[in-house]
């Protein structure tokens, strides 16, 4: 008896209480109905990512079986019996191949029928099994933590998902199968779209990588306009009188000013009226004298009132008279004399300005309606704005706008200062115009612009830099920055202010992407860099 109790040492004990406690965890699962997935975390998967069912029920723990791995009966040596590694063995239908003891699974993305889904086939000792064997069910959990439940139907022999399956295909497909004794998990991983950059590569590309954040998207218009002249500033100046040029001082492009002297005529018409306006101002001192005598007359009881009140009548008249002739002159814009002779007048500057158009020389006989100057104050000009309907709510008097020309790199603001209220009935635009300062004449007439107009400013949950979004297979992606380069992310996009872009679907706020420079990922991604492959 003393001899038998020598032979329990330390170490027997405690493997003694190693196997009371496994066999007390053994029993507490059977009272607890083993065999259901609890949830644990991804082990090495490359991708930063967590998160997936953990098959219990076992001694081992988990069923996460290496593909043409042989099976192991208890998973001895290892508490947590976890198998991670990545699988790569190929099954009968090129699929890859899952095995966990006589237990094995061939999974394969496939596009029969143009549309990508999983497809599920099962085996027992490399033998196949009835589809109804095990009840499957799979999670895809892509790179923006984005989860995917898929569910499968039989189909042409095995099982298929009835969820396709989008690209990119950069993904983790956390695969249950519960079998009628016990459930197993494989995870499938996949990187396709991947360009494989390390980080001296990236910097030596000058590819700058941000953090997708929010940010306030202004909405604007682009709306196409033209350059104009200032109309309440552009005057035609014409004769008022038929004549002939006696001279011209102004040349076209040249700088005036107000009143300065364009060309001087010689008109018939412009002699009449100074006449005309001379001898009514002969008649009217006339009848001021006359008018002075007979008062004086009348007031000393000389003569008759009546020749008293005849005087009065004739001064009043030759006062209009007088008064007549000098409308006539200011009319036809004309002074009432000239040094240079009665029939002669001068053409003048209205305001300061560019003679922008001359139509007459030397010698010429013009007519008094021709418009033989034309002079603009290029201090200020307009821009005219093609507005279709649907944009009128938008633009409104008074709002600011940012006009930028597009023969050069250019911009400048002004405000809106009329909104036209009829439609044209060929273009069906509106005209609205903008109020442009012009300081230094770089807004020429007859030039193109673009003018955007702000019509909201809201804020966006999710933006990104302009310069990040690529076209590939002629639809936007992003690249996403992972562990050992970027992957193509698809992404719908919304709202853009030029600098900024909202991202509706495919990010998250704080994910890393490639910035400037994104052209130069998207140049390696077309050299081969990253395959198409199921």
């Amino acid at each position: 008896m003393n001899s038998s109790k020598s032979t329990f040492s330390k170490k027997h004990l405690i493997a003694i209480a190693v196997v009371l406690a496994l066999g007390g965890g053994a029993g507490a699962f059977i009272l607890q109905g083993g065999g259901q997935p609890k949830t644990a975390a991804v082990e090495g998967d490359g991708h930063g990512h967590g998160g997936h069912t953990e098959a219990k029920g076992h001694g081992d723990g988990e069923h996460h079986g290496k593909a043409g791995e042989k099976g192991h009966d208890d998973n001895k040596g290892h508490a947590d019996g976890e198998h991670h590694e990545k699988s790569e063995a190929k099954g009968a239908h090129g699929g890859t191949v899952f095995k966990e003891g006589d237990f094995s699974l061939e999974a394969l993305l496939s596009e029969d029928g143009g549309e990508p889904r999983l497809r599920i086939w099962l085996f027992d000792k490399e033998k196949s099994l009835p589809l109804t064997a095990a009840t499957v069910t799979a999670t895809v959990t892509r790179l923006t933590d984005e989860k995917q439940k898929l569910t499968f139907v039989q189909e042409k022999g095995s099982l298929v998902s009835r969820e396709i399956v989008a690209e990119p295909h950069a993904f983790d497909i956390e695969i249950i199968a519960q079998t009628a004794t016990e459930p197993f998990m494989f995870v499938m991983s996949k990187e396709e779209g991947k360009v494989e950059l390390a980080d001296a590569q990236i910097k030596a590309a000058s590819i700058t990588v941000d953090t997708a954040s929010p940010a306030n998207i202004k909405t604007a218009l682009l709306l196409p306009g033209e350059i104009k002249l200032n109309e309440d500033r552009t005057s035609h100046v014409v004769p008022r009188l038929a004549g002939v040029v006696e001279s011209v001082s102004a040349s076209l492009g040249q700088v005036v000013k107000k009143g300065q002297v364009l060309a001087a005529i010689a008109s018939p018409t412009a002699s009449e009226q100074r006449s005309e306006l001379q001898t009514a101002q002969k008649r009217l001192a006339l009848a001021k004298t006359t008018y002075e005598r007979e008062r004086k007359l009348w007031e000393q009881k000389v003569s008759a009132e009546q020749d008293y009140l005849q005087a009065k009548q004739a001064l009043s008249e030759a006062e209009v008279a007088v008064a007549n002739a000098n409308q006539k002159l200011s009319a036809l814009g004309l002074s009432t004399s000239s040094v240079s002779g009665l029939n002669r007048f001068e053409l003048r500057a209205p305001f300061d300005g560019i003679v922008i158009e001359k139509h007459l020389s030397l010698g010429e006989a013009v007519k008094e309606d021709a418009a033989v100057f034309t002079i603009s104050d290029l201090t200020q000009v307009w821009a005219e704005i093609n507005v279709p309907a649907k944009d009128l709510p938008s633009v409104r008097v008074g709002e600011k706008v940012t006009i930028k020309a597009t023969a050069f790199d250019a911009s400048a603001t002004g405000t809106v200062a009329f909104v036209g209220a009829l439609i044209g009935e060929q273009t069906r635009t509106a005209k609205a115009r903008v109020v442009l300062e012009n300081p230094k004449g770089a807004w020429r007439p007859g030039l193109f612009v673009n003018v955007e107009v702000v019509s909201e400013e809201t804020a966006a949950p999710v933006t990104i830099s302009a310069d990040a979004i690529q076209n590939v297979g002629e639809k936007p992606v992003v690249f996403l920055k992972v562990n050992g380069g970027f992957i193509v992310q698809p992404v719908k996009l919304g709202r853009s202010d030029g600098k900024r872009i909202e991202v509706l679907q495919g990010l998250k706020s704080g994910m890393p992407y490639a910035a400037s420079g994104s052209f130069v990922v998207k140049s390696e991604l077309g050299k081969g860099s990253a395959e198409h492959t199921h």
